[in-house]
C-alpha cells in the first residue's frame, strides 16, 4: 500500500493528465456528514467486508478516515483481498482540512 499526503492527493486530483482515483471514505455517517472531500464515496469501515464487491479491484483507491489509522486498516484488508492499487491518505481528512481546504469543518 502506498501512502499519500493531503497536498499530494490535491495535486493528483487537480492533474487532468492522471486518471482520478476512487476516494473511499471509511468514516461513520456523522463524520461524513460533518465534512468530506468532494467526490468521495462513503462506505463505513465496518461494512467494507459486506460491500467489497461494490469496489473495483483494478481501480486506484485512496482510503480516507479522520486521521489515517482506520483507512490504513481498510487499505490493508483490501490489499489482502486482491486490490492492487491501494493508497492511504496520511493524516486523513484532518490533514486535508489543515493543508488543503481551510474552510472545511474540523472535529
Amino acid at each position: 500500500m502506498q501512502q499519500i499526503t493531503a497536498l499530494e492527493l490535491a495535486d493528483w486530483l487537480a492533474d487532468d493528465a492522471r486518471p482520478s482515483p476512487m476516494l473511499l471514505d471509511v468514516r461513520e455517517n456523522w463524520e461524513f456528514e460533518t465534512c468530506r472531500i468532494d467526490g468521495s464515496v462513503q462506505i463505513p469501515m465496518n461494512t467494507i467486508p459486506a460491500r467489497i464487491d461494490d469496489l473495483d479491484e483494478d481501480a486506484a483507491i485512496v482510503c480516507i478516515c479522520h486521521h489515517g489509522a482506520r483507512s490504513m486498516q481498510v487499505a490493508a484488508f483490501l490489499e489482502r483481498n486482491g486490490f492492487g492499487k491501494m493508497v492511504n491518505l496520511t493524516g486523513g481528512i484532518h490533514a486535508w482540512a489543515l493543508q488543503v481546504d481551510s474552510t472545511m469543518a474540523k472535529y
